[in-house]
This record gives C-alpha cells, structure tokens and sequence, in this order.
C-alpha cells in the first residue's frame, strides 16, 4: 500500500498484551521475526513505531510534520481500549494531550490516508472498542484471521467481508506446514479405563512419542549439519486446579523416574507476579536448546499471538468435540522449524494424543469440506517406547580399528576375526588416516583398488611411518612391529570392507548458450515517479548522501523502448542477436506500463532516465526465472575416487533389542522402529530396514554364493545426492558389490512402479550409474546398474543376478532424461 498508493499511516489492532508485545517486537528491526528483512524501502525510507506507550509525547505527529514521507504505524491493544469503554470513560486515545494540542485520536482521524489492520479480528470485531475505533474514519480496513466467524450464543455466523482465502488443507498440501497425526494404541478401548488411568495412559505415551520425536530430531540435525531443534510436548487442561494437578504428577518421582520434574511449566489466567512474568520468560523462550522445558501445560492460554516451531506432540485433556478439539489444538504447532520440509516423517509431523477420540477425529478428517487431513499413527504394543538416545553405528572398517572394550555392543561388529593385534591396532588408524588423504587425488587414485600398486602404497608406509616414530620410541612393542606389512594388510582390510563410491558432477563442455523462454512481464509492483533534476538523498542512520540524476549526456532514442534495450544486453547473459524479439517485447510491456500511469510522453521519458538501472534490473531479473542454458555436451567429471564408509548416527531405546534380520517380523509396522544385525556381509554391524521387502532382500544377498563375493550396506543419508529435478536429490535403498559388478537397488511397492516421482529419480540413477561405469571400466573398476524392483518380485527363490536380468533399469526406459538431471556430489 506504502509503495503503490503512496499511503504513509497505518493503525494496527492487537485483540491482548501478547499479540501487541509481538507486533511491535515484529515491526522492530533486529529482531528474529523482523516482517520487512531485505525490503530496500523499509530499510531507506523514514519509519516511525508508534504504540500505546509513547503516542502521547506527540512523536507521531511532529514526525509527520518534520518528515512528508515515510510510513508510521500504530500499534494499540484494542483489550485496553475496550476495557475503558466498557468502564464508562472515553478511551485515554481520545482525550486531550497537552503535548499534541489535541486528542492523538482525533489527529488520526483527520489524516487523509489512515489503513486499518485488525489482527486477529475475530477475537474483537464486534466490541465495544472497535465500535469506538470506527470513529477514526479509515480509508480502508483489513481484518486478518484464521478463523473468519464470531460465536453468537450456540450460533456460528462466518464473516461476510472474506476477499481471499488460504485454508490450512491447502498450505498442508503445498507443505508450508507440518503434517498432523492423531494417536492411539492398537486395539484400545477406552471403557476399559476410567478417566484417571485415561489420563495417566495419555501422558505417559505423549512423553514417550516426544522421546521419539527428540532423537529423530537430533539424529537428522546430525545427518544434515543442520541447527538442532529441541521439542517440547504441550497439555491441555481443564482448568486452573486440573493443571496443577498435571503438573503435580509429572513431577513425581513414579512418572519416568522424576526425569521431568524440572522440565515442566504451567500457564493460567491465575498465576500473578513474579511467577507469572517467570513462566511468560520461559514460555517465550522455548525454542531455544537451552531452555530446560520440554512440557507445557496450560488451560486456554496459548491462543494466537504465541508463535513457535518446535511443539511437536499435544496432549489434549479437555473435554471437547472432535472438531473444537483439532482446531483448538493444533494451531499452536504446525510451523516448520527448518522453514520447509524436511523429508523425514518425525520432522514434519505434528502428533496429537488422543486415544478416547481417535475415531472421532479420523471420522471429521474424512468429513466432506473438513479443512484438516489426518495420518493415522498407531502405537504397537511390541515396541518399546522408553526413553531414546543418539547412537552412532561405526561402519565394521573403523570397529576393526578400536581396541576392543568390555561387554557386547551389538552395535560394533564382533572383534574375534580382526586382522590387527592390539600393539598394531594405532598403526592401523594411522593408516587409515593416511588413506583419506588420497580420496580427492582422483588422477593418481582413480578408485580403491589403486591404494594397492606398489608406488601409492610406498607413499603410503613412509607418511605412517613418519607419523608413528614417535610413539615407537615410547610405547614397549612398537619398534618391533613392521610398519610395511601393517600397512598392506590395512589396505587389504580397508578394500574388503568399502565400496568404491565415485563422487561425480556433471558439467557443461564446448560453447555454453543462454536461452530464455517466451513469457510476459510483470508489471504490478512498478509505480515509479517523474523526478526533478539531482535529488538529494539521504540515509538518516548513517548520514550518508548520493544524489538521484539521469545518465550522463544521454543519447536521444528514436524509440523510447531503446532506453531500456541499450541497458539490458549490458547484462553478461543476454546476447541481443539471438533475443532482441524478447527484449522489445518485454520493453513495450514496460513503456506501455509507464503510460498507464504517467501524464504524458515527457513524464514516462523522465522516469526511463532516471530509473533506467532500476527497470533494467527489474525486467532482467523477471527473464532470470525463465532462463536455459544449453552446451554443446556434458561430461561427468569426478572429484573423489573412493570415500571411506561414514558412521551412522540412529535412535534407539535404552537396552533395545537388536533383531535377527533372517527373523520373520510378525506386525511389519514396526520394521522402521526396529534394529536388525547377524549379517556378514554387510558393511555395518546393523542396519534399518523401511519395509519387510527391504528386509528380505537384504536376506537374498546374504545368501548369494560365496563365489560372488557380495558386499552390501544402505546408503547414509546425503552420501549420494543424486538429482531428479532441480532441487530434489535421491537416495537409493541399497549398494551392492559383487565379483564383477556393482549396483544401485530400489525395492518399491509394486503399485507405485509408475509413479512420475519414482521414474524420475529412476532415470537419474540410472544416468548416474552410466557416468561411474564409464569412470570405473576405464580406471580397471566395475561397471554399475540400477535396479529398480517391484516388492513382490523378491522371494526366496529370487537371487540378484535373476532381479539384475529383470530389473535393470536403463535412462531411456521411460523417454529421455536431461544429462543435469543426476548432479552426485
């Protein structure tokens, strides 16, 4: 509105303290949820916060007199508003200030360009104080509200103004939010429980999904570099004296052994004083990792006005209908911490606890125009749900390396058959840290195997040996060990246990092109002014001036799109040969523009001179969004010959089970939850199946024949990235080496072969393996292939060499794929 009518006063309506806490913080700049970041305007123009607070030292109004520009907002709490008119007295806005020679009200009122923005109108729109707001006159008046209704008696009447709406389905599905899911166990009947067991049971199993949902966090933060979030669980209450008792019980020593005595806080309408304005510093801090609250009960506190991003799991107590009680409940959680989806279920996923109205809820999910849709998450009874924790997997190279320590862990491989004493054991890490070295020096090392020829590996035992001298002067046993033997079995050791990766980018060669697509310009935001000759601006936080002035001596145009013309093809990227249709086309659209709205031929000349840089920029970066490039072909080029296997961080219970894989699973549910070890020729002591297919291929290649000397292990998240489209990498289910190839495998429902989605990340894995078999065949390595598998085709009588012969996926399968459509980094 500022930019394109040139309106400067804006009013805005908060319906509490919280909300108008918030709003002035927002519309502050520095500040976390700053609303104008990056806005040029905002940061040049004078702007002026006026609020509740400091409006009677009249700095609204002798701003406005010292400054014809710039935009001031008012923010005023319309609760205090109302509170004084339902006492009989005249808002304070309203009455006169010695300061200002008038009310402030009535100086608002007389303003010829005031907007009204009514957050959160619902809460408000038909009181006392709007009624009284409404004298202000206001040119235009926005509500804003996720709930456009008011409640008259049992009687709900939707607003009637409604002139655009974004319903909570639609941004679910174009995932600016998380996913709810509502909760129960399997085969619960709540008549079975009274209603305090009802709310033990409740809680005890919200703690433990927030457990879960804790290490999930934490192990994809972990996998991705990405900043740690810390959950927190919110319980909904009854009232006052039913919250407390909450919290009395979750603080006892009987309730997970005390271990969130400290880490629970209230909030209700009855707190006061010093424990009020405590809690309220606790509450608004909760996203924070080193605030100590993991459990938020309250009793109809939390409405609009509290915005975070880390509430994860609700557990609501409160009698209510179906409906009231998803709408009541998950507004507070469904932000996104990371800004988008992550990809992973627990990270996107809000959970609602709510055993006694499951049905009830999945029954309004389904409801014909019900505005929120459901995952249905069952709690198995088989699965245990204590507390968990971060583990990380060491891949068995680097176990074999660790000295041996007491008592099984079944998540380091067995230490019986490892090749290195314990006096060779740091010889060997030496080694390995030496190995690394060479995984970017592709020229010399073009795969694993190549640690093996005799000038890499004498490399090799001179830095070892350099490395360890002076510990073989301190440490009995160690002059007598030969470092050159420790060393080849090392590299041995080291083949056995990896699998050549190449890290492969493609690029462009021969003489790259740029393109761009057809399309109109976009005009709307583009309302620029007639300027006289060398405006004076100046920066009023940092003093500095420059001056406004059209280019120098500029050359008369015969046509006023040229103005334009002449300053895009300065651009680096656009060749006026091959796009000089475009660029007229799209510099009439801007002259015809300028017209629109300007007086005369003189005027739009004006602001094509002045604003030449600020309209080519503008019409330049519209044709960014449309830009191709082409090359005369593309090459895989490889930065890395080899990776040595990463350790795998995963969440697991305390004292988990982990499970034999050959081991049939009675409720596959429960695979994703479980651990599963006894392999042999898996490259990790354990690993975690997706599905039961998952499990009974990794059972297939177990069994293969000892000639095809098979390797396996699933990809760590982020080891790949292979790219299906410009942003979208893939992660393939399964490596696999045998004797005399390598491959990518895929077990995929049979039902979803088809899918768009699964064909393009199959075409880009299949062109992946295309470019590392030209890598490897030609380095003495192994050809790979992709294997894209339905479900159903893996049985016991299935092998690999049978799938490969089937299953093969090839890049033209399904049409042809863009060579920049598989970027491995």
């Amino acid at each position: 509105l500022h930019l394109a009518e040139n309106i400067d006063h804006f009013f805005v309506l908060a319906p509490n303290l919280t909300i108008y806490d918030k709003l002035i913080a927002d519309f502050t700049p520095g500040t976390p949820k700053y609303v104008f970041p990056g806005i040029a305007e905002f940061a040049a123009d004078p702007r002026e916060i006026i609020t509740g607070e400091n409006y009677e030292t009249g700095r609204g109004v002798r701003k406005a007199h010292l400054f014809r520009t710039g935009v001031h907002i008012n923010v005023f709490n319309i609760s205090k508003i109302n509170s004084e008119v339902r006492g009989g007295k005249a808002p304070r806005i309203k009455r006169l200030q010695e300061y200002i020679g008038q009310s402030y009200f009535d100086y608002l009122a007389g303003l010829d360009d005031l907007v009204l923005l009514m957050d959160e109108s619902h809460r408000y729109r038909g009181s006392a104080g709007v009624k009284a707001i409404n004298e202000l006159r206001p040119i235009l008046g926005l509500e804003l509200t996720a709930t456009p209704q008011t409640e008259e008696g049992r009687r709900t009447v939707p607003f009637k103004n409604v002139i655009y709406n974004y319903p909570l389905a639609r941004a679910m599905a174009d995932g600016f939010v998380k996913e709810p899911a509502v909760v129960t166990r399997e085969s619960f009947n709540p008549a079975n429980y009274n209603s305090e067991q009802l709310e033990r049971l409740k809680l005890e199993d919200g703690v433990r999904i927030h457990e879960h949902t804790k290490v999930e966090l934490d192990v994809y933060a972990r996998q991705t570099g990405r900043p740690a979030v810390k959950p927190f669980m919110l319980v909904v209450a009854q009232d006052t004296t039913h919250a407390e008792k909450i919290v009395a019980a979750i603080k006892a020593d009987d309730f997970f052994e005390g271990r969130y005595k400290d880490r629970v806080i209230t909030v209700h309408s009855k707190q006061g004083g010093e424990e009020k304005d405590e809690t309220v510093a606790q509450l608004l801090s909760v996203e924070r990792p080193d605030n100590p609250t993991e459990i938020v009960v309250h009793v109809n506190m939390l409405k609009e006005g509290w915005d975070v991003t880390n509430l994860y799991t609700i557990v609501p107590l409160r009698a209510a209908d179906a409906r009231n009680l998803v709408e009541q409940s998950i507004g507070r959680g469904l932000r996104l911490p990371y800004g988008q989806r992550a990809g992973v279920p627990a990270v996107d996923r809000l959970t609602i606890v709510a055993h006694d109205k499951f049905q009830a809820i999945i029954d309004e999910a389904r409801r014909p125009g019900s505005a929120i849709h459901f995952e249905e998450v069952i709690i198995e009874r088989d699965i245990g749900l204590g507390r968990r924790q971060a583990r990380v997997v060491q891949p068995n190279l680097l176990g074999g390396l660790a000295p041996a320590k007491p008592g099984a862990n079944p998540l380091q491989p067995a230490q019986a058959s490892l090749p290195f004493t314990p006096a060779e054991q740091p010889l060997a890490r030496a080694t390995m840290e030496v190995i690394q070295q060479y995984e970017k020096d592709v020229r010399r090392v073009p795969v694993a195997a190549a640690l093996t020829t005799p000038a890499i590996q004498a490399e090799i035992v001179q830095k070892v040996a350099a490395v360890v001298a002076p510990a073989q002067a301190n440490l009995p046993g160690m002059e007598e060990l030969n470092v050159a033997s420790v060393v080849a079995r090392t590299l041995e050791f080291y083949i056995q246990n990896t699998i050549t990766l190449p890290r492969i980018v493609v690029v462009p060669t021969g003489e790259v092109t740029t393109e761009y697509d057809d399309f109109n310009l976009d005009t709307t935001n583009i309302a620029l002014q007639p300027v006289p000759q060398d405006i004076l601006i100046q920066h009023l936080r940092t003093g500095a001036r420059e001056l406004l002035s059209a280019v120098e001596s500029p050359a008369e145009e015969a046509r006023l799109e040229d103005y334009l013309v002449r300053t895009l093809i300065d651009f680096d990227d656009i060749d006026y040969e091959s796009q000089a249709e475009l660029l007229y086309k799209l510099a009439r659209q801007m002259v015809r523009h300028l017209r629109s709205y300007l007086p005369d031929t003189e005027a739009v000349c004006n602001v094509l001179l002045f604003h030449n840089q600020h309209l080519a920029k503008a019409i330049h970066t519209q044709m960014l969004a449309h830009r191709r490039e082409r090359a005369a072909g593309y090459e895989a080029q490889v930065s890395r010959g080899f990776e040595t296997p990463r350790s795998i961080p995963l969440g697991m219970t305390e004292g988990e089970k982990v499970h034999d894989f050959r081991t049939p699973v009675g409720t596959k549910r429960s695979i994703p939850n479980m651990l599963f070890g006894g392999f042999s020729r898996c490259l990790y002591p354990v690993q975690k199946f997706s599905s039961d297919p998952e499990r009974l291929f990794a059972v297939m290649l177990e069994n293969e024949p000892p000639e095809l000397r098979v390797k396996w292990f699933k990809p760590v998240r982020g080891q790949f990235r292979i790219f299906y489209s410009a942003d979208q990498a893939y992660e393939p289910d399964f490596v696999v080496e045998t004797v005399d190839h390598k491959y990518l495998c895929e077990p995929k429902r049979a039902d979803e072969m088809t899918d768009p989605e699964v064909q393009a990340k199959a075409r880009a894995a299949a062109q992946w393996c295309q470019h590392a078999t030209e890598h490897e065949v030609t380095n003495d390595g192994k050809p790979w292939s992709y294997l894209l598998i339905p479900h159903d085709a893996i049985n016991a009588s299935a092998t690999l060499r049978s799938l490969a012969a089937l299953h093969t996926y090839h890049s033209t399968d399904s049409g042809p794929v863009s060579s920049l459509a598989a970027i491995p980094t």
